[in-house]
This record gives structure tokens, sequence and C-alpha cells, in this order.
């Protein structure tokens, strides 16, 4: 009865244990054996039975090294039977190249499966057969344990663990996810997809609801194509399974807790989700096309596939989902950070259960979502502290081209979506030809978002019916491409014939259900143009209900004035140290920032800080965001205290929080589109907190230029939709070079119109501070963008007493109090640092016949404030204009463009500044001394 196991002598060995403590403990099969074994045994003196001659306590020792032995034995489990396990090597060595093969398949199975609705992809010779890995064809019957396939038992034929792994890896979905190292995620994702060998088992209702879906997508393509032809509509058609996917996604998002989806998409396909996923009204798409009030429009608007819209929508199983599409210029990927910061603001509205009821679903295309640069700095916000929202659902439209491009000009990876491996997320590439493939990995996907807070995305192949647009002609550059594209049927009548195989249903149920929606759609077409329907406009409701945008002029100045003693109270509350709390360099700024309570004039961190401290102790929520900004680049803010010792963190912000505010403040990743993206679109869901983003050096700004002109400073004019996002950006000529000088503010200057902006370039602590408080306190929201000092942070001139913060009020310009009006001989106007340099010059000079009056607000500009300011000089006084930055930079275009006009020729206007010049700065610093110098010298010449 004696039998040597070989490498599975530890696991009899582990079994027999078992079984000795309690026999029922394992499988009948070595039930049985055992107990032959140990009447073989009693029937020996030596009491051996079992094994190689070892006895019991051997045994004992050897299993101690069980766990790493079964780790590689890959497919034993306890209730593999003794005739698996026996003495034979061959079997065994069936078993493990079985098990390599599976791996296999679940690593590169995807690159054999059927993906390409129009058979075009290449793939690769097949590997994934049993000869392959060195099974021959007579041991494809050979019953093997395969444990670790769910849906197979504990054993299985090879030629059944074959054609499993076939029908869930390579067939018309094809999954990467063995990239993921945490092993619960990637289990998880093998148990659900094997189990069911990647079929989603519909029955009939889903089926017909599926279809039905699909028969509305078509439809509503074909009913505009032929209604309105020769207007650009961006076709879903070859990619109508678009439509079922997110109509199955949201219905389980329902079943899985979600209460909110944000979606952002680009211009394929939007009117088909707008109006049979966010049922909009077809009327307002009509309208939109037959385009017939173009007076309410000069000037203003959006074409109707950017436009955005909101909705809520019942499940069947009876939950609602509240949709919200984000409104998206034609910049395709940009909108990506936005919809995660309107994200993570929802989710924070809610508690800690908002990350599972709010999550952001992104559309993207398959040329943008590898070429677009802010997709991958958009995918690295997944788990960083500032920015996760708990995952994101990404399905990408793949429509195998972009424009004229083709894929092999378009990206040096094999898929569109190679990017999204970085996160370690599941990619499921499916065909979009089979609607229930798609329904699958749309479950799957939301499912594993779910369950693990992370990001999922699919993948969807199909093709474009037309060109890039409907009056664009394909065929002189993808003649082979559309030539299959021709003769294909659409993924409805390929959905149809299937189920019509399967006698699912009948060629007159699926007529009716064209022949409902044909007709659904000419009567809002015809009541369209009978009414004259005008589209719906969206109005401010919700959180927004309280704010307005609109002109600047005649909204009242709110009071920002906080009383002395609790601004006192305040500064000792942020400089006092927590008790065991070490940082020597710390403590020596924080006792100086404690003597500003005192008689000592506040610097610009102090200004800030008490602008925080006594919002956040009115219930105001700050959100500060950037590069470097809890101790702030140029280390003037310490919003975070860390300990030398233990490197804990400490904010002395958090304990000022009241009735529910909350102080956040995140060093950002190098990145500028993707955090200001986000900061902006949490701004749109936080009217009533103060949402800032800060440059490291307002120079780098211009990295995220899309999102300042498509949505900062065109939103309200676009889409009606407004923000209240801060933008602090260092800017000053101190001789640190081109990129580390100006933040550009002509460029800001030639986007404000229509009282879009605030433009400011601030000179004193106390106007920062009363400007954040404004902020919050306007029922006006509009855009901050404030020019901040850097070498004026720590300047003896660049303070204000305490007293200013609880008496003053921010204004829009600054008047001179060191001369006499009608001694005067020349005003200077000017903005920002270049003030003290003015100020400077002429104590040095002794010029008093010389005003320095310094406008503080750039835009909106006002007039009021203007003429009171000079109109106590004499007129025809010398007005000159002073910048630091060159002729053709800074706000002197702005400003000569406007003030003429507004100052109705009682003076005369001229500009003092650098010359003009490609590049802002000189990269020498002697240079930039001389040329200060000389701008000093021509402001006060006579």
């Amino acid at each position: 009865m004696e039998q040597d196991f070989g490498i599975n002598q530890a696991f009899v060995e582990e079994l027999f244990l078992r079984y000795n403590e309690n026999p029922q403990a394992v499988s009948h099969a070595w039930h049985a054996y055992f107990a032959r074994a140990q009447e073989v045994r009693s029937e020996r003196p030596n009491g051996h039975g079992l094994g190689n001659g070892h006895g019991n306590g051997h045994a004992e020792a050897r299993v101690l090294e069980l766990p790493a032995l079964l780790g590689q034995r890959p497919g034993l489990s306890l209730s593999t039977p003794p005739e698996a396990v026996g003495g034979g090597e061959a079997l065994l060595k069936i078993a493990q190249n079985a098990q390599s093969l599976a791996d296999a398949f679940r690593l590169r199975g995807h690159l054999w499966a059927s993906l390409d609705p129009l058979g075009l992809r290449e793939l690769p010779p097949r590997e994934l057969t049993p000869e392959h890995f060195g099974i021959a064809t007579e041991h494809v019957d050979t019953v093997i344990p395969v444990g670790d396939v769910a849906g197979l038992g504990s054993h299985a034929r090879v030629r059944d663990l074959v054609a499993r792994m076939e029908e869930t890896y390579c067939r018309t979905i094809g999954v990467e996810y063995m990239h993921i190292e945490e092993d619960d995620a990637r289990e998880w994702l093998q148990r659900r997809m094997e189990s069911s060998a990647n079929r989603p088992g519909l029955d009939r209702g889903l089926q017909l609801h599926i279809l039905n879906c699909l028969v509305d997508a078509e439809v509503f393509e074909q009913f505009l194509g032929k209604k309105f032809q020769g207007q650009k509509r961006f076709s879903l058609e070859g990619a109508e399974a678009l439509i079922p996917l997110l109509d199955l996604m949201i219905e389980r998002a329902g079943a899985r807790g979600i209460q909110e989806l944000v979606i952002g998409m680009a211009h394929r396909g939007r009117l088909n989700v707008l109006c049979n996923i966010m049922r909009k009204s077809p009327k307002d798409v009509f309208a939109r096309f037959e385009d017939r009030h173009a007076e309410a429009n000069i000037g203003r608007g959006d074409v109707k596939y950017h436009l955005g819209y909101s909705s809520d929508r019942s499940t069947a199983s009876g939950h609602t989902v509240h949709l919200s599409l984000a409104f998206n210029p034609s910049h395709l990927e940009f909108v990506n950070p936005v919809v995660e910061g309107r994200v993570r603001a929802k989710q924070e509205r809610r508690g800690p259960s908002g990350r599972k009821e709010v999550c952001a679903l992104l559309i993207h295309g398959d040329a943008a979502v590898i070429g677009q640069g802010v997709v991958a700095e958009t995918f690295n916000l997944m788990s960083l502290p500032g920015y996760s929202t708990g995952g994101t659902l990404h399905v990408v439209v793949n429509n195998q081209i972009g424009f004229t491009t083709n894929t092999d000009d378009a990206r040096s990876t094999r898929y569109a979506t190679d990017l999204a491996k970085m996160l370690e997320v599941p990619v499921f590439h499916v065909n979009g030809e089979d609607p229930e493939a798609v329904a699958q990995v749309a479950w799957l996907a939301l499912d594993f978002r779910q369950e693990f807070g992370r990001d999922a995305v699919i993948d969807m192949y199909c093709f474009r019916r037309w060109g890039h647009n409907e009056g664009d002609e394909p065929r002189f550059t993808q003649p082979t491409m559309y030539a299959h594209i021709d003769k294909k049927a659409s993924v409805r009548s390929a959905y149809v014939r299937c189920l019509m195989d399967l006698q699912k249903v009948t060629e007159a149920e699926v007529n009716l259900l064209a022949e409902r929606r044909q007709s659904l759609l000419e009567r809002d077409h015809q009541e369209t143009r009978e009414q004259n329907h005008s589209p719906e406009a969206s109005a401010f409701a919700g959180l927004w209900g309280r704010y307005h945008g609109g002109p600047d002029v005649g909204v009242p100045e709110p009071d920002t004035q906080v009383p002395l003693e609790r601004l006192r109270a305040l500064l000792g509350d942020l400089t006092t140290l927590p008790e065991g709390f070490q940082n020597p360099k710390l403590a020596r700024i924080l006792e100086d920032r404690a003597k500003r309570a005192h008689g000592v004039p506040l610097d610009w961190g102090a200004a800030e800080a008490l602008a925080f401290a006594t919002l956040l102790s009115e219930g105001v929520p700050i959100r500060l965001s950037g590069q470097d900004v809890r101790r702030g680049t140029f280390s003037h803010r310490h919003a975070v205290w860390t300990d030398a010792a233990t490197g804990r963190r400490h904010s002395p912000f958090t304990a000022l929080c009241a009735r529910g505010a909350r102080f956040d403040v995140y060093d950002s990743p190098l990145s500028e589109t993707g955090v200001l993206g986000f900061d902006y679109g949490y701004s749109l869901d936080s009217p009533d907190g103060l949402v800032l983003w800060e440059a490291q050096f307002g120079d780098f700004v211009n990295g995220a230029q899309v999102i300042i002109d498509q949505f900062i400073a065109s939103s309200e004019d676009k889409w009606n939709r407004l923000s209240g996002i801060v933008l602090l950006l260092p800017h000053g000529f101190e001789g640190q070079g081109p990129e580390h000088s100006s933040a550009r503010p002509e460029r800001f200057l030639q986007l404000a119109s229509e009282d879009n902006l605030v433009v400011c370039n601030l000179t004193t602590p106390a106007q920062l501070f009363h400007a954040l408080r404004r902020q919050v306190h306007r029922a006006l929201r509009k855009p901050l963008v404030i020019m901040t000092p850097k070498s004026l942070l720590r300047a003896k001139d660049a303070v204000s007493p305490l007293e200013e913060l609880a008496q003053g009020r921010y204004q829009r310009v600054l008047r001179d109090t060191q001369t006499e009006p009608s001694g005067v001989r020349r005003v200077l106007l000017c903005t920002g640092k270049v003030y003290y340099d003015l100020a400077a010059e002429r104590s040095r000079l002794g010029a008093r016949d010389v005003a320095i009056l310094r406008l503080e607000q750039l835009y909106p500009l006002s007039q009021e404030a203007l003429t009171e300011a000079l109109g106590v000089y004499p007129q025809g006084t010398d007005l000159v204009w002073v910048q630091e930055e060159p002729f053709n930079m800074g706000a002197w275009y702005f400003l000569c463009a406007r003030l003429p006009e507004l100052l109705r020729g009682r003076f005369p206007l001229r500009c003092v500044s650098r010359d003009e010049s490609a590049s802002p700065a000189t990269g020498s610093h002697a240079a930039h001394k001389l040329e200060q110098s000389l701008l000093l010298a021509r402001a006060f010449e006579v």
C-alpha cells in the first residue's frame, strides 16, 4: 500500500492530518483511501503505512512547509481525488502545463479575441493551444485539477479547460487585468469572468430591452440624417451599442447604490446620448437644427453637440439616478478633469458615503484618449488624496480612426487604452457588434468600481459609418476601411438576426419598435416647426439659486470687515503649536506672525491666513490646491505644519471650521491642465465655498490655457454656467528670467469681456484679505484672477495694519495720499509690484509733484472709481501708465483701448514700459536691474 507521491507528498500529508483530526474534513475518495492505508498500517509491526515509510510525526513536521508548496502547485485543492495526484510525473506535468495555458489565456487571450467588427485587426500567430504548451493531442481528455477556474468544479478535462478559457477571454471580449498587483482585485475579476465564461446570461426581457435601445439609437440617427441633410451631427452610427451600454450601466448603478452619475464626452454621439440616455426632449435638439432665433444668440451660446443637460432617471429596480452631462468644447478630453472635480465636490457634500454614491463616467474617442496629454494627467489623479473620486468609469468609443488618421499614425501602442494600465485597473476590450458582450463588460466595470474604488476601462471596438462629420468624405484617405463599412449591416440588424435565430423575437415585433420610435420623432419634429419651439434654457437652481452672473455694475459691495478682537483671537489660534509639536524653523515664523496681533503690521501670509480663518469660522468651506501650496512656493503660507520628530501633519485651520465647513489644502501633482480643470470643476458644484488654485509661478499658468480659454473665461457666455474659482498667479519682474516673471496678465485681459472675469494685481495684504472675503460674500459669481506677489511677501513697505482688515474695504483704485493734488504735474497710473519701485524712486528724487495711483482691479474697469481718483487733478495733467512688462504685454494694450473713452479726453495718456519683446523678461539679472532703472527714470523724467 506504500506509495510515493513525489512533489505532491506534502499535499497528501496535509490531507492525512486533516483526516486524523476529522475524517469528514476530506472528500469521500480521500476518506476511503486513508481508511485503507490505516488498515494496512495496523497489520504492520512498525505501524508505517502512508507514503514512503515516513511516520506521522514526520508528516507533522513536513506540513509546516505546506503553504509554500501548495503555492507552487496551482490547481491542487482539498477536493482533488487521489488518482489526480498519483505517483506518475506525467500526469503532474500535464496539470502544470494546463495551468500555464490557463494563465496564458488570462494574460494574453485578448490578443486573439474577435474584437473588430470590420475584421481588419491583425492577430498574432496562434499560440494558446495545448500543443504549444506541451500537451499532446492524446492527453486533452485527461482529467486534471482546476481548482482556480470558477465554474468547472474541482477538476476537468484539459479539453474543457481550454474551451472555458477560449470562451472567457477570446470570444468578443478581451480583458487585460493580469497587470493588477492586488490579489483580491485580480482574483475577483477572474472569478466573475470565468464563472460565467464572460457571458451575461440575459433573459428575453433584457434582450428585448437591449434591442429597443439599439432601435432608438439607429432610428434617431437616421431621422436626423434625413430631416437635416448636410448639417453636422457627429453620428453614432456604427457605434450604436454605446446606448445600451450606458442604459444598462445606469440601471446597474442604481442597484449598486450610485445616486448620481456625472458624464463627460466629446461630440461623437452626443445628440443621441442627450435624447436616448439623458431623456432630453427631441424638440430641443430639432429646434437647434432649425436655428430660427438668431437675434437671441448673437455672440453667445454654443453648437448643439457641445451642450450639457441634467435629468433624473428612474431605474427598473426602483432607484433614481441623477444624470449630469457636462458641457464640453471641441477640445475633446479636456472635460475629463472638470468632471472629476465636479464629482469630488458632490461626494464631499454628501459626506463619508459620497464616494460610493457619486461616480464619474467619461466617454472617450480612440484617437483622443491616447493622443491628448490631459488624459494621462486625469488618470494620475485616481488615487491622490486631494483628487480621488473613488474610481471612474471610462468608455472608449473606438472607431479605429481619428478624423482621417489611421491608428498606425496615431499611437505607438497596440491599444488606444494602453495608458490606463499604469493604474493597475482592468481594461475590457469588447466588440461593439455584440451587444450582449457589451452588457457584460458594462456590468463588470461598474461592479469593479463599486467593489474596489478604482477606475475601470471599456474599449468598445466599432466603426464610423460616415466621415468625421456628415459632410466629410472618408474614402479619399481610408478607401479599404470604407469598402468594408459600406457592406456592413447596422448593429441593430446583426442583433436582430441573432435573436431571430434564437427565436427570441419576430420580424413583426422589430418593425413595430422602429415604427413607434419613428412616429414619436415625426410628431416632435412637426410640433417643433408648428410651435416655433425654442430650446429650453437652463436656469440656476439648487445650490446655485442664491447666486447670479451678469453685469458687474450695480452689484452691491458686501461687508468684508471683521471685528478687531476677533482677528486678534484668530491670529492667536493660527500661531499656537500643538503640545509636544516640534519644528524650530516653523516656530520662529509663527512667533513672528503672532506679533501681528499686537501692533506689528500684517504681511501677505498673515492677511491670507486671516481671510481663510474668518471665512471658515463663518461656515464657508475652503479648498486650495496647486503645486507646493501647503507651504507656499515662497514659504509664506504654512497652512500645514509638519512635526520635525514624527513627521505628523497638523493644520491650524481645521479647528476653526464652523457649521460643517471644511478646510482642504492639497499639494498637487506637477500638472496645470489636469489640476486647474479639476478645481474649476469643483467650483461648479461649490458656489458657497472658496475654491482656489495657485500656480507655482504665474508663468506656468499657460500650461492650462485650454481650461482658461474654453471653460473659465467663456462658460457663462457659452453655456450659462458660473464659477467662482480663484486663480493665484505669482507675478512680478525681479530678475528671475523669462519663465519666472510674468503670469501673462495681457492674456486674461484679452479674454475679459461682458464682465466675465475679475482680474486684479493687488498691492497690499489688506486688499487681498477683502478680495477673498468679497469673492464669497457677493452673490455675483465670477472667476477671480489675482496676480500675487513674490518679493513683496516680505517687503517692509508691503504691509497693512490689522485695523485695515477690521475697518477697511476692497478698493478697485488706491489713491495717492503723499501729494497735494493741486501741485501735481504728472499722475503715474500703475498696478502691482511696480508701485513700490515707483514710490521708492519718488522718495529718492523728492518728486512731490508726481502722484502715483494704483489700479488694483484691472477688469472690470470701474469708470466711477477711476474718475473719482483722477478728478482731484487738474484737467490736462500728464497721465502715464507705467508697467514692468514689455510694451506689447501687460495691461497697456487693454487700457489703451478703453481708458480714452472712460476719461473722455480729460487727460493725455501715454505709456512707460520695457521695450517691445517676444519674451517677457531678460535672463540676465544685471540687465534686469538696468532695465528697471531706465524704466523708473523715464517715469519721472521732466
